[in-house]
């Protein structure tokens, strides 16, 4: 009773931001006041919005998006035409034949189209996104043009979600259901640099649909980094053409449970489309139980007193051929994946099997490590480093990798995933000068019943103690899914709206934090990416204008 007590004082907050709106009584964070119903539905919310009463037409059959005279993006541009594409099919994929043909005939001021311009010299259109991408933009909203103005392809991409956003069909005009924007401006841009969401194609494989699908929900909040943790001690789907045997013997099943190079490829280019970076993780020297069954002598034999137990361990770190492995399959990734990451892990290693064997432990006396064995891992870590290195690549870790004190290139990114003295490490980490993500507060799978996306939407990545210098080394965090209870069949729904939470934590600015607004505009967002086919879970009771139909 006391929970249901306490939601239906959310319900009445989040009733009350609605009449507040109905008597013109919200502003944004400027001081302006602002009318719009709708743009309460936008998310994640601009950085900063002006808006009027003054509304629009928009008609299918009239409408279009133009490269705007002067834009250094033209109709080679790919990356945009295929969103022109997207967006229209967004915008008017409800509206009927007969509809648009009374919208035509129906009285009022149209919006013809959006001419779209990018204003830098390089577009970027042929490239990748990268961590220094821009993707700022700046929308205003007028008849007969709108305009969407943007230094980078990226930002216009961003402007695009903005702008299908602004556009709702109009539930009171039953004749015409006209769809209708009002004028805005915005000049918006992210507030972290690193946007990410993590997806485990390990412990249950992820057919290519779920993903790609998944990348357009993630475009539809304005991620810009897929984190594909595509390996792990249960399976190795990533097909290598210089290590077939990884998948053919590690996989699931070598022919439907893997991920082939056009696979990749294809998720590679889906995501660029959308302006989302893919880094690929590859986790060693634990989580590696899957590639010993591909790759002989890989991994550590276990010991029970002086005989081979049968099982294995961590990756051997003692042997030359291990790292000559590392060479190649790293050599190899490296072209594989064009962003300039990758994601090397270095979490859990389990020392036991390593306490065991007497090569190791001879090694361990040779070395001078005593009985220290993180001193072993961080052996092992860093000739991996400077293996990774030498293929031009720089280098993400999660954040034992710090805390043993391996030595690390000043660019690596250390990513803070344990919640245990979490302000306490990002302090640490910072204050080293390292170039940090957060992902401790975002782990969505632990789930529990109600609305939990709460608890993810009130963090706020800054409040460690540090200076101004260490809290801007602070480049952004993830959400993370992790796989054990998660497979095609329930990931979408799991995660998605609940990552729309983290999304405008790292999207908008730091002061949007009210909950209640943020329900009222969730709500609407949720109901937005069910219409564009994404079957997002709904926050409470409730009905979608365009429910989910599940084809």
């Amino acid at each position: 009773m006391g929970a249901l007590l306490k939601f239906g004082a959310l319900l009445l907050a989040a009733v009350a931001a609605c009449v507040a709106w109905e008597d013109g009584d919200v502003w944004d964070y400027d001081g302006h006041k602002l009318k719009d119903s709708d743009f309460l539905a936008l998310w994640p919310l601009p950085q900063k919005v002006q808006s009027s009463a003054v509304s629009f037409q928009l008609s299918a059959s009239r409408f279009q998006f133009t490269h705007a005279e002067g834009s250094s993006a033209g109709s080679d541009c790919s990356i945009l035409q295929n969103a022109f594409r997207r967006y229209f099919d967004y915008i008017f994929g409800f509206t009927k034949k007969d509809r648009d043909q009374r919208r035509r005939n129906a009285a009022g001021s149209e919006v013809l189209e959006l001419q779209v311009a990018i204003t830098s010299p390089d577009a970027e259109c042929d490239g990748f996104p990268s961590l220094t991408s821009d993707e700022s933009y700046e929308l205003s909203v007028d008849q007969p043009s709108a305009v969407l103005k943007a230094p980078k392809v990226w930002g216009a991409l961003r402007g695009l979600e903005t702008f299908s956003q602004l556009v709702y069909e109009d539930a009171y005009d039953v004749i015409a259901m006209t769809n209708v924007l009002n004028f805005s401006v915005f000049p918006d841009f992210p507030r972290f640099a690193h946007r990410g969401v993590l997806l485990d194609s390990s412990r249950h494989y992820l057919p290519l649909k779920v993903i790609l699908a998944n990348l357009e929900a993630m475009a539809m909040n304005k991620y810009n980094v897929f984190h594909w943790h595509i390996s792990d001690d249960q399976s190795f789907p990533y097909v290598s053409r210089m290590f077939p045997d990884l998948s053919q013997k590690g996989s699931y099943h070598p022919y439907t449970h893997v991920y082939t190079p056009a696979d990749v490829k294809m998720v590679i280019e889906f995501a660029r489309m959308r302006g989302i970076r893919v880094i690929a993780e590859f986790d060693t020297p634990g989580h590696t139980q899957s590639w010993g069954f591909g790759q002989k002598d890989l991994l550590t034999p276990c010991y029970t007193g002086s005989s081979p137990s049968g099982t294995y361990g961590p990756v051997n770190p003692i042997l030359n051929t291990t790292y000559d492995f590392m060479a190649g399959f790293f050599k190899e990734i490296s072209t594989v994946f064009p962003d300039a990451y990758v994601h090397l892990g270095g979490d859990e290693v389990d020392f036991s099997c390593w306490k065991s064997n007497p090569d190791i432990q001879k090694f361990m006396d040779q070395q001078g490590f005593g009985k220290d064995y993180s001193k072993l891992e961080s052996f092992y870590i860093q000739r991996l480093l400077d293996i990774v290195s030498s293929t031009d690549k720089g280098y993400m870790v999660w954040q034992e990798v710090f805390d043993n004190g391996v030595k690390l290139n000043q660019k690596t990114v250390v990513e803070v995933w344990k919640s245990s003295e979490l302000e306490e490490e990002l302090y640490n980490v910072t204050g080293a000068g390292y170039t940090t993500i957060l992902s401790a507060p975002w782990y969505l799978d632990y789930i529990s019943y109600g609305q939990d996306w709460q608890n993810y939407y009130k963090v706020e990545p800054l409040t460690f103690k540090g200076t101004d210098a260490q809290k801007k080394l602070v480049i952004g965090g993830e959400a993370c899914l992790w796989g054990e209870y998660v497979d095609a069949s329930n990931l979408t729904p799991r995660l998605w709206p609940r990552a729309s939470a983290v999304a405008e934590r790292l999207w908008s600015d730091q002061g949007v934090r009210d909950i209640s607004d943020a329900y009222v505009r969730l709500v609407q967002h949720r109901c937005r990416m069910v219409e564009r086919g994404i079957p997002a879970e709904p926050l409470f009771t409730g009905y979608c204008r365009h429910e989910y139909s599940g084809v």
